[in-house]
């Protein structure tokens, strides 16, 4: 019988990570930062950097329009190319935060909004444009962006994109204990909503010789008020060209969290350790499932 922790188990990234093959980049004095592997004629790719400094954040925030989290890793991204049929799939924080919303609809409505907003604000004092209500939370149904890839492609007709698909992910697959040849954990954004819970990107990637799974998690905590998991996934099998992803979003009050907790015997001491690990809260079924999608595409 599979359990919600057993199915949490295989569809997250592990680190423990097996030697890497000869054609795997990693990070040297030249490219620090960059990972890359090649498999089956996909090339994977990573890039760690710290955050960004003042200029780039300014311009950042007058391309979106929002003020910017407290931090951000604009230079740093998850990708995956197919240069033959053209297909590519990256993950990067400008773009994840450019699916946040920009109205004052979906705005929580609590007594520390307007002081998280004054504060963010004299922070960007010096964009010129104003910086118009958003959703301060930072919460994003971001899937990743379609890039041209870096390599020409070899096709004359557009690259495969995807389309609506019943078929889930491969759980049987994905909880063997194949070799890893390539993990990685990229930060995207983070802020502390003015002392009062945490909004984070984080993307997890997890590379086998058949396969790979991206986990890219938007999580968010306000204290007393509401828990948000938005999870994208994606899965590739090399040798077919298959490519399935799979969006699931979360939301649940934090009095039901807590009370989810005291209901499965979980003493308040590691309740709140619990309450800070998206992982253990997936894995608990204590932040119900509001809604799900299944796309795919076949790039060979």
């Amino acid at each position: 019988m599979t359990t919600t922790a057993d199915t949490a188990s295989a569809l997250s990234p592990s680190p423990s990570v097996s030697l890497p093959p000869p054609d795997t980049q990693l990070p040297t004095p030249q490219s620090p930062a960059v990972k890359s592997i090649s498999q089956h004629g996909f090339t994977i790719s990573t890039r760690k950097l710290p955050i960004l400094k003042a200029d780039p954040i300014e311009k950042l925030a007058e391309r979106l329009g929002i003020a910017i989290p407290e931090m951000i890793f604009g230079d740093n991204y998850v990708r995956v190319e197919h240069p033959v049929s053209g297909w590519a799939i990256e993950f990067n924080a400008g773009d994840a935060l450019d699916r946040v919303d920009k109205t004052d609809k979906s705005m929580l409505k609590v007594a520390y909004s307007r002081e998280w907003q004054e504060n963010r604000q004299h922070h960007s004092s010096d964009i010129k444009e104003v910086i118009k209500p958003f959703d301060w939370s930072y919460t994003t149904d971001y899937a990743g962006s379609s890039p041209s890839p870096a390599s020409p492609t070899t096709r004359p007709s557009p690259p495969p994109t995807f389309s609506t698909t019943d078929t889930p992910l491969p759980l049987h697959l994905l909880a063997r204990r194949d070799p890893i040849l390539l993990f990685d954990e990229v930060p995207l954004y983070e802020d502390e909503l003015a002392d009062n819970g945490i909004s984070f990107y984080t993307v997890k990637l997890r590379v086998m010789p058949q396969r790979l799974l991206i986990l890219a998690r938007f999580f968010m905590r306000l204290d007393d008020v509401l828990f948000r998991i938005r999870d994208t996934r994606v899965y590739i099998e090399f040798e077919t060209g298959v490519v399935i992803r799979e969006y699931c979003a979360r939301e649940e009050e934090y009095s039901k969290v807590r009370e989810g907790l005291r209901r499965q015997g979980v003493a308040d001491a590691r309740a709140l350790s619990v309450m800070r690990d998206p992982n253990e809260l997936v894995q608990m079924d204590l932040v119900k499932v509001v809604e799900r999608k299944l796309d795919g595409v076949k790039v060979k």
